[in-house]
């Protein structure tokens, strides 16, 4: 049961700290994160489509793939998924909040997802998306998720090039890079 409330706990402030470091500091420069979180950002910023809402829809169908190949990933990751969703659109007025230099905005954004999506992964719950995507090829090729994650991430903010531009894109790479780090240390078991 201790465990239980354990999980709960880390998916809860996981859950939150993502959403400051989202709506706080990547969304203000329109920056990205990586993977689904990234692909509800450009959904977000060319459409004004909710970002929490975006990243539940987009993430069903791994979830389903989850449900059925590998149960025991879902049931750790949808609690993660649902509530990180919730929170993201719940705090969007935070990206009117902070209006600090990019440099900064990055930094900060990277530390806040990084600690987020660490502690969820410590305590083997995630946001689905790719955090989940990286679980299960972590698990098969003996990989350090925070890396999984980084490359995964880099490649889909590689993709946006288009969309938001050069600059753009590159600092969402040095957000993600921080990102992916912040998660291996935090992720890490002693």
């Amino acid at each position: 049961m201790i465990y239980i409330l354990q999980k709960v706990y880390a998916v809860i402030i996981g859950s939150l700290l993502l959403s400051i470091g989202l709506n706080g500091f990547l969304i203000p420069h329109h920056l990205l994160d990586g993977g689904i979180t990234g692909i509800a950002l450009v959904l977000h910023y060319y459409t004004g489509f909710p970002t929490g809402l975006a990243l539940f829809l987009l993430s069903i169908p791994l979830c389903i793939y989850t449900w059925i190949y590998r149960p025991i990933f879902f049931y750790n990751s949808f609690l993660g998924l649902v509530i990180v969703s919730i929170c993201i659109d719940w705090l969007e007025p935070l990206s009117n909040q902070f209006l600090l230099p990019i440099s900064i905005s990055v930094l900060l954004g990277g530390i806040f997802i990084g600690l987020g999506v660490g502690i969820m992964l410590r305590y083997e719950t995630s946001t689905g998306g790719t955090d989940l995507l990286a679980s299960l090829l972590s698990e098969a090729f003996s990989l350090n998720i925070g890396m999984v994650i980084l490359i995964i991430d880099g490649l889909i903010a590689l993709t946006a090039l288009q969309v938001i531009g050069l600059n753009a894109v590159l600092y969402s790479c040095v957000s993600i890079f921080i990102i992916g780090m912040i998660t291996s240390l935090i992720a890490k078991p002693n």
